[in-house]
């Protein structure tokens, strides 16, 4: 595996305004991805009586979450028709295009008549949109998921990456709760069902809108700007492509092992933080401006815990670090879970759902820089988003296997505290298989 290197004395000591613009940059490009798709999980259960109505409450919600999984099961294929572009054409351009496609297509949902209205072509065309919107998503994780790691110093990279996918993850909640908080208030009680939803899959032509302002101003990365130039070992993944190279060879296992760490640090995201607004909904039976309060203090955990999560990995190595984060998973979520099936005061289920959004980001932070580090900067972006794509794709179906396999919303506690279990048994598995010492990026 060839890494580009680059002389010590041209190395910079601190961080420069391209770096922190580029780090920002990708994870504000993530945040406004995850705030598109984490707004159907702020308002699944009014969604599953607009477009998935049932007689069994958990079947209609489970639909959903179907819903929800047709996005990140396109992600894949997003990822491979962006990954290969963003490694020939550059990682900028990719960004810019992903942010419009994935805000247009959030803003198109909330202009959707109701299954009441035109029948079941509502929910076919729910889900179509669903389609298009993981297209464009799996084309952010092309960009945004390498031009801040590669523009960052390398002794702080693990740092960056928990900024850009877990701090992203966090701001993108946060921006979510903040618009579901608005969304209650100017569309209260039975006004929601019929305009609040709407209103919040309109606010994602303002995060694309937003989002196009800081990228214009972004610079390429330095490592891909540096790879451009022409060398022989580079050029057969040239002439064989970047998603045929990283598909075959050496690099099939690397992709394996990946795919198996995403999935499950992902699916504890998505068990986590991702699930809570419909527990807390249905288990606890939270008010709708309590319920948006108690997940923005969860974002705001989430962001703290994933700049901490990535920094630990550059203190005490990556797979040290992602050991101890899934052993804590292990342990914690279960545990915590259970607890918030008994309790019910206020306080008491603000602090655990907390602790589990911040517990289960643990082991989703550094899964970029992970996956960044195994793959060299001709692959990068192909390598990267196919294994972080695929691995979201098979976790966030998790949900809909927690909705299907409870029988009733007092089910759900019980059920999640064993999926989360074996979740974190996966990514142990996955911990495993990955080297101590993964490839510089330089």
């Amino acid at each position: 595996m060839r890494v580009e290197t680059v002389p010590a004395s041209a190395r910079p000591s601190r961080a420069s305004r391209p770096m922190i613009l580029a780090v920002s940059a990708s994870c504000l490009g993530w945040a406004f991805d995850l705030f598109d798709l984490f707004i159907l999980l702020y308002i699944a259960p009014i969604l599953a009586k607009v477009f998935f109505p049932s007689t069994q409450p958990m079947l209609s919600l489970a639909g959903v979450y179907v819903a929800f999984t047709a996005t990140l099961l396109m992600r894949p294929v997003g990822g491979a028709l962006f990954g290969p572009y963003a490694d020939r054409s550059g990682r900028k351009r990719v960004l810019v295009i992903s942010a419009i496609g994935v805000g247009v297509a959030t803003a198109f949902m909330g202009a959707l008549p109701t299954v009441e209205q035109i029948g079941i072509a509502a929910p076919l065309a729910f889900v179509g949109l669903r389609l298009v919107q993981g297209l464009f998503m799996g084309g952010m994780v092309a960009s945004t998921h390498t031009i801040g790691t590669e523009s960052m110093l390398p002794q702080w990279r693990g740092l960056a990456s928990g900024i850009i996918s877990g701090g992203g993850s966090g701001l993108g909640k946060l921006f979510a709760s903040l618009v579901f908080l608005m969304a209650s208030w100017l569309f209260p009680g039975p006004a929601f069902a019929v305009w609040g939803w709407r209103f919040m899959f309109f606010s994602g032509l303002l995060s694309a809108g937003l989002g196009l302002l800081v990228f214009s101003k972004l610079e390429e990365s330095p490592l891909w700007l540096q790879a451009q130039a022409p060398r022989p070992a580079a050029a057969t993944t040239r002439r064989q492509g970047p998603l045929r190279t990283i598909l075959r060879g050496r690099f099939l296992p690397i992709v394996a092992v990946c795919v198996m760490l995403t999935l499950a640090g992902g699916g504890l995201s998505y068990l986590t933080s991702g699930y809570l607004p419909t527990v807390l909904r249905l288990v606890n039976h939270i008010k709708p401006t309590t319920l948006g309060l108690i997940l923005s203090l969860s974002a705001v955990c989430v962001i703290a815990s994933s700049v901490l999560g990535g920094l630990i990995t550059d203190l005490i190595g990556r797979r040290k670090a992602i050991a101890i984060y899934g052993v804590l998973a292990l342990v914690a979520i279960p545990l915590l879970y259970l607890q918030l099936g008994k309790t019910q005061d206020v306080f008491g289920v603000g602090i655990l759902a907390v602790l589990l959004s911040g517990i289960g980001t643990f082991c989703y932070a550094p899964l970029l820089i992970i996956l960044n580090e195994r793959f060299p900067t001709a692959v990068r972006s192909s390598g990267t988003a196919v294994s972080w794509n695929v691995g979201f794709s098979l976790g966030g179906s998790l949900p809909v296997l927690v909705s299907l396999l409870s029988h009733s919303p007092d089910d759900l506690p019980y059920t999640l505290a064993i999926v989360t279990a074996v979740v974190s048994l996966i990514y142990l598995w996955g911990v495993w298989f990955t080297p101590a010492t993964l490839e510089p990026m330089q």
